[in-house]
C-alpha cells in the first residue's frame, strides 16, 4: 500500500510544483525592462512560403525561451532568482544602523562576509540562474545578423541575388515575434565544367572516374555538392597511389560574376587541382603515383632502441624487427597488415591495417609511418607496443530488478593475451551475486547466483580446414572466432536452475556500419533443481488449480481427501497440499479416476499441467544462429540515423538427422532423448528496425519496431522458456510490468506470461528540460501470442489479422538524467488500450495514476 501511495502522489507533487512555479513567477516579463520586447516566436519565409528547414532555423541567432509542455520552465526558474543577490545582501546589511556590528559581534568579520555567499543568500539565486534561462529580449543587431546568415545560406544553394528583410511584430504587451522574408530570385545553374590540373597523374586518374563526379552540368549550384566532391576526390586520389594528396589543393573557380545582371542564370565552373604545398611555403613536385617498396614491422618497439641493435626476420617481403625474442607467430602479424610490397598505395589499406591490429587486442594503438624514398616508392614502418600479457579486473555491482529487491554482485576476470603466439586471448571469468527477492510471498527470501566461464578468442576464422576462410571472410573484415564454456548455479525464486553452455561462434565486419555474427554451435543445458516447488513459485497458476479443487463435489470426494490440508475454519474451503496434493488432484482429473464436476474442468486442469510440465522440464538446446546488424550512425553526435537487425536460429536439426545413428532413446511421448532429456527443435527468427529523427538541435523522435516468431516442430511441441518472448517492462510496453502482458487477451493468468510470437512498436519524443535532465513522451504498442504450438487457449492464440485487436497500447511520460557515462531513466506508463478487458472497456478504462506503472531503467530503451 505504501508503494502505491508513492506512485499515485508523485505525479500530483510534480503538478503542484509546476503550478507553484507558475504562481510565484507567472509574470514572464519580470526581468524585461519597460523599453524591451520579449521574443515569443520567429518565422522564416522564402518566396512567401514558410520554411521549417532545420538548417535554416539553426541560423537564427535569437530564439524564444524553451518550453516544457507549453510552459517556459527555465524562464520561470530564472525569474525566481534575485537579480543581484550580492548587492541586495549588502543593502540589507547596512540598511539599519549597527546591524553589521551586531552580526560581527556574534559571528566574525570573515563569517559575515561569507554569509553573503551562502546558499540561502546568493547560492540559491545563482543556482536558479544557472539552471534557468534569461528572457530572450529582441536585439536588432542579432536580428540583422540572423538575416545575413540566412541570406548567406541561400547563396550556397545558388540564389546569389537573393534579397531579404526582417521585421518585428508586437503580439502583446512587451511581447513580439520576428519574421524573416527572403526573396530568392532565380537560382544559378552550372553550365560548363572545365579542368586545370598541375599533375599528369591526377589528370589521368580523374579522367577514369570523371562520370562519378557529384558536380554536374545542368544542375543547380549547391555548395554541399562541391564540398562532397572535394571529399570524394581526396579519397579517390589517396586510394590510387597519391599517398600525400591534400584536399586543400582542390579549388573550384566560378568564371562568371554573379553580381552582374544578366538574363540567363548560367555559370561556368573550373576545377583546379594544384601541386602539393610545402610546410615552409611554396609548392612541392607534382603529385605522382607511389607503390609500396619495403614493409617493416617493429614489435614491442621503444623509440630509444637503435635499429641495428634489433634482431629481424624476413618473410613474404615483410621484415619483422624485435628485441631478445619474438613472441608472436609471423603469420599472425602479417595477416594484420594490408600494405604489401609492389602494390599501389591505398589509404583504405592503411586504415584496415589500423583496425585489424586493434582487433588483435594485443597491442596499443599502432603507429604507421610512410617514408618517400624517391623513385615513386614508399617505405612503410609499423611500430607496435604490446599490451601486458596478463591483466586482472574486479567489479562490484549493486542490483535491483522486478524480481530482486536488492543484491550485490562481485566479479573477477583474468585475461591472458597471445596464448599460443597467434594473438589469441584467453579470459577466465567468475561472478557471484546474492541478495533479497522482491516478492516476500515466495517460499524463500534470499537468492544466490554463481557463474563461471572460460573464453578463447582467435583473431581469425578458426576450424575451417576444408575452406580457405580468408577468401570468404578477408582479414580486413576483422574476423574473430570464439570458443566459450560456462556454467551457472542459480537459486532465486524456488525452482532453482543449473545451466551449462558451450559456444563456437564467429564475428566479422565488412565495414564500420555492418556486423555479422554466426554461432555454429550454441549448446545449452538447463536443469531445474527443485521442480516440486513449482506451485510455491507460480502462485497464480496454483490459484487457478486451487479454484477448481475448491468445488464442493471435489472437497467432499473421499478419494481426494488426502490431497487437501485442513482449513483453520470449518466453513472455509480446503486448499491443495503442495506438491503431493496438486499432483494427486491433477492426476485424478486427467486419468478420469475422478469424473470432472464441470466439462471445462478437464481442459483447465490439462492446460495447467501442460504449463507445469513445460516450465519444470529440463531443456537441451543444440542450436545454430546467424545475426546481421546495420547501424549507420556516424558518431555519438549523430542523432538522425537508423539501425536494422535480423536474426535467425535453428535448433535440433543436426541431432534429428543423426538420431538413428546415435541410437537416441525415446520417452513415452515418442520424443528422442539425449542424456535423458528431450532435445528442443525449432526455428526462430526476428527483425528489429530503429529510426531516430533529429527534429531540432535538442529534440529527437525515436521509433522502434520488432517482430519475432519461434516455431516448434519435429522433436518438440513448444519453445523452451529461455527462448520464448514476453511483453512489458522498461524496454518494451511500459504500461505493464515484465511478463504481465498477454498472451493475447488473457488477463495476466500466470506469474510469468510468455509465448512464441511477438509484435512491438514504440514511438518516443525526447526533449530537454533543465541541464542534464531530459523528458520524454512515449507510446508503446504490442503483445505476445501463441502460434503453432501445443497451447489450446483461444484467447492466447494468434489466429490471423483479427487477433491484432489484442494489441495493447500504453502511453506515458518519463524523465532521464544524463550522467555522461550512462543515463538514469524513470518512465510512468498508463494502460491506454487493455485487450484483457471486455471490448467496451478497453480504451482508457485504467487511464489513471492508481493503475499507472513506474519503470526504472538504465540508458535509453531503444
Amino acid at each position: 500500500m505504501r508503494a502505491r501511495w508513492h506512485v499515485v502522489k508523485l505525479p500530483a507533487k510534480i503538478g503542484l510544483f509546476l503550478v507553484g512555479l507558475s504562481f510565484f513567477s507567472c509574470n514572464v516579463l519580470k526581468r524585461v525592462e519597460p523599453d524591451e520586447l520579449l521574443l515569443t516566436d520567429f518565422e522564416v519565409y522564402a518566396d512567401s512560403v514558410k520554411t521549417t528547414n532545420s538548417d535554416v532555423q539553426s541560423l537564427v541567432s535569437q530564439k524564444p525561451n524553451s518550453r516544457v509542455l507549453g510552459i517556459p520552465l527555465k524562464l520561470h526558474l530564472y525569474n525566481l532568482a534575485k537579480p543581484n543577490p550580492d548587492s541586495a545582501y549588502q543593502d540589507w546589511l547596512y540598511r539599519k544602523e549597527n546591524r553589521y556590528d551586531r552580526l560581527e559581534a556574534i559571528l566574525s568579520q570573515k563569517q559575515v562576509e561569507r554569509l553573503g555567499e551562502s546558499f540561502f543568500v546568493s547560492g540559491l539565486s545563482n543556482g536558479l540562474k544557472k539552471a534557468g534561462e534569461a528572457p530572450v529580449v529582441i536585439d536588432s543587431s542579432l536580428t540583422q545578423k540572423s538575416l545575413d546568415r540566412i541570406r548567406a545560406y541561400y547563396n550556397t544553394k545558388g540564389y546569389f541575388n537573393n534579397t531579404g528583410s526582417a521585421r518585428v511584430d508586437t503580439t502583446d504587451k512587451q511581447r513580439a515575434s520576428t519574421r524573416y522574408d527572403i526573396d530568392l530570385g532565380k537560382p544559378y545553374i552550372i553550365d560548363t565544367i572545365s579542368y586545370r590540373f598541375s599533375s599528369p597523374a591526377v589528370d589521368s586518374i580523374y579522367q577514369l572516374h570523371k562520370e562519378e563526379s557529384l558536380v554536374r552540368s545542368g544542375e543547380q549550384f549547391d555548395l554541399v555538392n562541391f564540398t562532397a566532391e572535394r571529399e570524394r576526390l581526396t579519397d579517390l586520389f589517396r586510394n590510387t597511389g597519391i599517398w600525400n594528396f591534400q584536399e586543400s589543393t582542390i579549388n573550384y573557380d566560378i568564371l562568371r560574376d554573379t553580381i552582374l545582371d544578366r538574363d540567363d542564370q548560367l555559370m561556368e565552373v573550373e576545377l583546379n587541382i594544384e601541386n602539393p604545398r610545402l610546410r615552409g611555403g611554396g609548392q612541392a613536385p607534382p603529385y605522382r603515383v607511389h607503390r609500396i617498396d619495403s614493409v617493416n614491422i617493429f614489435v614491442n618497439y621503444n623509440f630509444q632502441d637503435q635499429k641495428d641493435s634489433l634482431q629481424s626476420i624476413t618473410e613474404d617481403n615483410f621484415t619483422i624487427y624485435y628485441k631478445d625474442k619474438l613472441r608472436y607467430k609471423p603469420k599472425a602479424l602479417l595477416n594484420a597488415v594490408f600494405l604489401e610490397h609492389g602494390q599501389v598505395y591505398r589509404e583504405i589499406d592503411r586504415i584496415r591495417t589500423y583496425r585489424q591490429i586493434n582487433n588483435l587486442n594485443s597491442f596499443r594503438y599502432p603507429n604507421i609511418e610512410l617514408v618517400d624514398q624517391g623513385d615513386e616508392l614508399l617505405t612503410t614502418n609499423i611500430y607496435l607496443s604490446a599490451r601486458p600479457r596478463n591483466s586482472l579486473s574486479l567489479d562490484l555491482d549493486v542490483i535491483h530488478s522486478n524480481i530482486q529487491r536488492i543484491g550485490i554482485g562481485v566479479g573477477a576476470a583474468l585475461v591472458t593475451r597471445n596464448v599460443f603466439g597467434g594473438a589469441e586471448m584467453l579470459s577466465l571469468n567468475g561472478r557471484a551475486t546474492f541478495g533479497f527477492l522482491s516478492d516476500q510471498s515466495l517460499p524463500e527470501d534470499f537468492f544466490t547466483e554463481i557463474s563461471a566461464d572460460i573464453n578463447l578468442i582467435f583473431p581469425r576464422i578458426w576450424m575451417f580446414s576444408f575452406v580457405n576462410a580468408q577468401r570468404v571472410i578477408p582479414n580486413y573484415m576483422l574476423p574473430q572466432s570464439r570458443i566459450s564454456f560456462g556454467t551457472t548455479f542459480q537459486k532465486n525464486i524456488g525452482l532453482d536452475k543449473q545451466t551449462l553452455n558451450l559456444l563456437l561462434g564467429y564475428t566479422w565486419s565488412p565495414n564500420v556500419k555492418t556486423k555479422n555474427a554466426f554461432e555454429l554451435l550454441n549448446i545449452e543445458y538447463v536443469r531445474n533443481l527443485n521442480p516440486e516447488n513449482f506451485y510455491n513459485v507460480y502462485q497464480s497458476t496454483y490459484g487457478r488449480l486451487n479454484d477448481i479443487a475448491e468445488k464442493d463435489d471435489y472437497q467432499s470426494n473421499p478419494d481426494l481427501a488426502d490431497f487437501y490440508e485442513p482449513a483453520d475454519d470449518p466453513d472455509d474451503p480446503q486448499r491443495l497440499i503442495i506438491p503431493d496434493g496438486t499432483t494427486g488432484f491433477t492426476n485424478a482429473i486427467l486419468t478420469g479416476s475422478v469424473p470432472p464436476q464441470d466439462p471445462d474442468d478437464f481442459g483447465d486442469v490439462f492446460r495447467i499441467e501442460e504449463r507445469r510440465v513445460r516450465l519444470t522440464e529440463n531443456n537441451f538446446i543444440f542450436s545454430s544462429n546467424y545475426q546481421f546488424t546495420l547501424n549507420n550512425q556516424s558518431d555519438l553526435n549523430d542523432r538522425s540515423f537508423h539501425q536494422f537487425r535480423w536474426r535467425v536460429e535453428t535448433a535440433g536439426n543436426i541431432l534429428s538427422a543423426f538420431a538413428g545413428i546415435l541410437s537416441l532413446g525415446k520417452n513415452e511421448a515418442g520424443q528422442n532423448l539425449l542424456f535423458g532429456v528431450p532435445y528442443s527443435q525449432y526455428v526462430k527468427t526476428e527483425v528489429e528496425y530503429i529510426k531516430h529523427w533529429a527534429l531540432t538541435a535538442t529534440n529527437v523522435l525515436a521509433f522502434r519496431s520488432f517482430a519475432g516468431i519461434a516455431i516448434p516442430y519435429g522433436n518438440a511441441d513448444n519453445i523452451p522458456f529461455v527462448r520464448s518472448y514476453f511483453a512489458g517492462g522498461s524496454n518494451d510496453n511500459r504500461a505493464w510490468f515484465p511478463y504481465s502482458l498477454g498472451p493475447g487477451s488473457t488477463d495476466n493468468i500466470n506469474d510469468f506470461n510468455e509465448a512464441n510470437f511477438k509484435l512491438a512498436f514504440n514511438l518516443e519524443y525526447r526533449f530537454p528540460i533543465i541541464g542534464d535532465l531530459k523528458g520524454a513522451l512515449f507510446t508503446d504498442v504490442g503483445n505476445i501470442w501463441n502460434v503453432w504450438d501445443q497451447t489450446t487457449l483461444d484467447s492466447a492464440t494468434f489466429s490471423g489479422f483479427e487477433s491484432l485487436k489484442d494489441i495493447a497500447v500504453g502511453t506515458g511520460f518519463g524523465l532521464r538524467y544524463d550522467f555522461s557515462f550512462f543515463v538514469f531513466r524513470a518512465d510512468m506508463g498508463f494502460k491506454t488500450y487493455n485487450p484483457a478487458r471486455i471490448p467496451s472497456q478497453r480504451w482508457f478504462a485504467e487511464y489513471n495514476f492508481a493503475n499507472s506503472v513506474v519503470q526504472i531503467g538504465i540508458n535509453y530503451p531503444f
